[in-house]
C-alpha cells in the first residue's frame, strides 16, 4: 500500500508539484495461522491446542501411523519347522528377546500433541551411547539401551516410564501381528531380478537378452518418466509383512514363533505390533 505525498520542485517559472509514493506497512498475519487446517494437522473444528496428527520431514509433511495396540521390538533368529497335532508342518521365524523393552516416555497431547508410548531395546555398555541420550534414559530410570521406538496409541492410559512391558501380556499364541524390519539388501539388480521383467530370446540371432529395452519415446516427451522401472538398489529398505499367526510363545526360551517369514537375515532388529484391522481395532478414519 502506497500514499502519494506532494513533492515541490523548483522550475523556470515556478514550482511543480509531482505525487511521490510513500511507502506504508501492512500488518501481515502470522504463516502458521495463515494455513489450511490440514497443513496444520488439525481437524477443521478443532483448537490450537488439539492433539497434532502429522509430523515433518524433510520431504514435506507425512501423516503418523497409528498402531492397533503397543508393540515390542525382538531379534530374529531363524526359520524352523513346526508340527501341529494333526501333523501339518509350518515353517515359523524365531524371534528372541534381548534385555529391554522397558518404557522410556509416554507422550500426552498436552506435552507431545499425540498419544504415544516410546519402548527402548537391547541393552549396550554406556559409552556406546552419548551423553544426550544417555540423560534422556536416566531421567526414565532405564538401563543404558541401543533402539529407541515410538508406538502411537489411542490412549496411554496404564504406561509409566520405566515399566517394562511383559511379552505373554503383549503376545498371545493365535493372534495376528505386523512384523516391520530392514530387509535384506540385495545391491544394484537389473530389471529382470528387480521389477521380474521376462528376457528376450537366447537364439535366432536375437541381440537382446537381459536388456531393459525402450524407456521411452522420442521427441514428445523427451525425457524419461520418473518412477520407470529401472536397474538399481535393491532392498535394505524397511518392510512390513502383515498379519502373521502366532504359532508358539515358550516363556523359558523367551522366544515366539511365528508362522512365515519375516524381513531381515538373522540377528536383524524387528518391530511386532498387533495386527492393524481396520474397524476392529483402529478406527475407520
Amino acid at each position: 500500500m502506497t500514499v502519494s505525498m506532494p513533492l515541490m520542485m523548483r522550475g523556470t517559472v515556478g514550482f511543480v508539484c509531482c505525487p511521490v509514493p510513500v511507502p506504508v506497512p501492512v500488518p501481515v498475519r502470522p504463516l502458521q495461522n495463515s494455513l489450511p487446517n490440514c497443513f496444520l494437522g488439525r481437524r477443521p473444528n478443532d483448537h490450537a491446542s488439539s492433539r497434532v496428527i502429522v509430523r515433518r520431514n524433510r520431504r514435506g509433511i507425512v501423516a503418523m501411523s497409528m498402531e492397533a495396540g503397543v508393540g515390542v521390538m525382538g531379534t530374529k533368529l531363524g526359520m524352523m519347522s513346526v508340527f501341529e497335532p494333526e501333523g501339518t508342518v509350518v515353517p515359523v521365524t524365531v524371534i528372541g528377546f534381548r534385555e529391554g523393552n522397558i518404557v522410556t516416555q509416554v507422550k500426552t497431547p498436552a506435552t507431545d500433541g499425540y498419544h504415544a508410548v516410546q519402548v527402548g531395546y537391547r541393552r549396550v555398555r554406556d559409552r556406546k551411547l552419548t551423553k544426550p541420550e544417555l540423560g534422556h534414559l536416566e531421567k526414565a530410570g532405564a538401563i543404558p539401551m541401543r533402539h529407541l521406538q515410538e508406538f502411537r496409541l489411542q490412549s496411554v492410559d496404564g504406561f509409566e516410564p520405566g515399566e517394562r512391558l511383559v511379552i505373554e501380556d503383549i503376545l498371545k499364541e493365535g493372534d495376528l501381528v505386523d512384523v516391520s524390519g530392514n530387509s535384506i539388501g540385495k545391491g544394484f539388480q537389473g530389471g529382470i531380478k528387480r521389477h521380474n521383467f521376462r528376457r528376450g530370446p537366447m537364439t535366432h540371432g536375437s541381440k537382446s537378452h537381459r536388456a531393459l529395452g525402450s524407456i521411452g519415446a522420442g521427441t514428445t516427451p523427451g525425457r524419461v518418466y520418473k518412477g520407470k522401472k529401472m536397474p538399481g538398489r535393491m532392498g535394505g529398505t524397511k518392510t512390513k509383512v502383515r498379519k502373521l499367526k502366532i504359532i508358539k510363545i515358550d516363556t523359558e526360551l523367551r522366544v515366539v514363533m511365528i508362522k512365515g517369514a519375516v524381513p531381515g537375515k538373522p540377528g536383524n532388529l524387528l518391530r511386532i505390533t498387533p495386527a492393524k484391522i481396520v474397524g476392529k481395532n483402529i478406527p475407520k478414519n
